[in-house]
């Protein structure tokens, strides 16, 4: 298994998971990062996740496949109760994208839906993020 690129940290005082990622990384390796992401929430029973993407630009389809389908569905029957609180971070021009490509747009209303074992929310700030995520 790779190594994470970015930092993974569990917030005690907030009971947060916070993985920030410094830059944008090959597919394998954001699939390694998940992992070791996942690998810290079971340690430490963390169910609210902060996801802070900023300074990651290419949203590839294959990642986001993977994450909607495979990773956020696996990683909440792992954790179990209560759900998985998923706080995206991203960055306006990550969010236009959301906005105007139909497959991006598609996967994260799919990834949005109620139904999912999981909750997923995009925020542009990391005030409302966090707010989000502890309420």
């Amino acid at each position: 298994m790779l190594p994470p690129s970015c930092s993974v940290q569990y917030r005690p005082d907030l009971q947060v998971l916070v993985a920030r990622w410094p830059a944008d990384a090959p597919f394998a390796q954001l699939q390694a990062d998940f992992e070791a992401v996942l690998q810290e929430a079971a340690a430490h029973q963390a169910h609210s996740w902060l996801l802070d993407v900023r300074r990651r630009e290419e949203l590839a389809p294959e990642l986001a496949e993977w994450t909607i389908h495979d990773f956020f569905p696996r990683a909440a029957a792992q954790l179990g109760r209560p759900p998985l609180r998923i706080a995206a971070l991203a960055s306006p021009a990550r969010m236009a994208v959301y906005e105007r490509d139909e497959f991006q747009r598609r996967t994260l209303a799919y990834g949005q839906q109620v139904t999912r074992p999981y909750h997923l929310q995009l925020f542009g700030d990391e005030g409302a993020a966090m707010e989000w995520l502890r309420g």
